[in-house]
Parts: structure tokens; sequence; C-alpha cells
């Protein structure tokens, strides 16, 4: 059998007058991390105009991964853009929720990590925190962006707490786990055919997973930057190359 197809949808890079028209594209951290467990990732241009294209694309998918990005618009959950809501993508929202879909009606296996798992959470129901430091008084700081002074992704923010018996919490190995954190906006009504299964200190939804027999892990952090340091990272990737196979 040949190596497993993953679909990771790209991002919009503004035209810059001059210099660069429009672009697609998607950091190179998600894609290593996909290689490096033999998946064969596969770059999904944001075309929701044209459907045809993209299904013809999705078809040929084994799994998918959604990454990390810019704010998801709120439109999508039925509310308004707060002013403190980041730079949105809409072609990304349609076409990563588009891609969604599909891998849930087909069960394909899904690995959704950081603002994929807020899009992942939107696209079967669910609404977000447009700013968690403005909407959860209480919450630690969770936008622990790189710095010139700071400028590491690896960066260990805060610890999680995971649910005993989960399929997170089997991949991870520990009840306890630090993570990075570089997010903020986070789950705020969860979507109902999601179980939550990893907390943050302050009750932010860190870790959610299907209910099913289905491969479906959303992460709020972001284990792409963290396999070397900490095998339970790792072994996401490897467990979601190995069902997508």
């Amino acid at each position: 059998m040949g190596r497993p197809v993953i679909g990771i949808a790209t991002q919009t890079l503004p035209a810059f007058t001059g210099e660069r028209q429009t672009c697609w594209l998607m950091g190179r951290s998600y894609i290593e991390a996909m290689r490096q467990v033999g998946g064969v990732p596969w770059l999904i241009p944001l075309i929701p105009h044209d459907q045809d294209t993209l299904q013809e694309i999705f078809d040929r998918l084994d799994g998918v991964f959604i990454t990390g990005g810019v704010d998801v618009d709120p439109a999508r959950y039925g509310e308004p853009k707060s002013p403190l809501c980041g730079t949105t993508d809409p072609d990304r929202d349609a076409v990563e929720i588009l891609l969604l879909r599909h891998a849930l009606a087909r069960g394909l296996p899904v690995l959704a990590v950081c603002r994929g798992l807020q899009i992942l959470n939107v696209a079967c129901g669910g609404t977000l925190y447009q700013d968690v430091a403005t909407q959860v008084p209480a919450a630690l700081k969770h936008d622990h962006f790189p710095t010139p002074e700071q400028p590491s992704r690896k960066f260990l923010a805060h610890d999680i707490t995971v649910k005993s018996g989960s399929r997170l919490g089997k991949i991870l190995g520990d009840a306890v786990v630090p993570v990075n954190s570089m997010h903020h906006q986070a789950i705020k009504d969860l979507a109902p055919t999601l179980a939550a299964t990893a907390f943050a200190p302050d009750g932010i939804i860190e870790g959610v997973e299907g209910t099913g027999s289905q491969y479906l892990i959303g992460v709020q952090w972001h284990p792409e930057e963290l396999t070397e340091t900490q095998p339970g990272m790792a072994r996401l990737f490897t467990e979601f190359a190995d069902a997508a196979a």
C-alpha cells in the first residue's frame, strides 16, 4: 500500500502591489510534521467557488490535517465580528468546513491543531470566544505568540489535564502535559458531536475528539513544534498517519 495522502488547506497571503500577487501558502512545520511520519502532504487551494475541483481533490485524500492560522470569521457561528477579533480568511473558512464535512461523512482520520480545533468545532455546530482575555476574565494568558525577545514556538506556557480513558489520553500517555500556547480564541459552546478531553487550568477546552471509532482529534496547542521533545506529541502524528494508511 502507498503512503497516505493528507489534505492540508492553505491560507491567503494578500497581494502586495509591485511585489507579489495574492498567494496561498502554509507553514513549513506542518508540512514537515506530516512528511516525517510518512504522509504525503497535499496542499489544497482556496477555491470555494469551484467545488467540483475541490471534490476531485477530496476524493483522493486518506486523511485531513487542519492547521493553525488566522481567526475564524464569527459569521460562521452566527455572531457579529468584535473589534478584538483579528484577521480572518473567509475563503479558508469555507474550504476547511467543506473539507471537514467531507472527512466526517467518509470517516477519514482528522487531526486539527490550534485554529484547526476551532474551525472543527464550528463546522460541527459549536461557537468560539472571539477573544479569551476579554470574554473569560479569569483566564490564563494563552496568547504566547513569538516575539523578538522570545522567538521560540516551543515555549511551554501551561499544563493541560487530559481526561482518563480518552483517545487523546492514551496517545499522550500522561494525565498532565505541558503545552505551548499561541491563541487568543477558544471553544465557547462545544459542538454536540464532539467530546472535550483536555482542559487548561482555567477551564478552557484544550482538546476534543469524536465520540465514535473515527480518528478525530483536535488540540488547542501546537504539537508539531514539540514532537522532538515529547513522545506523546510525536504519537499524535504517527497514530494519525497509521489511521490514514
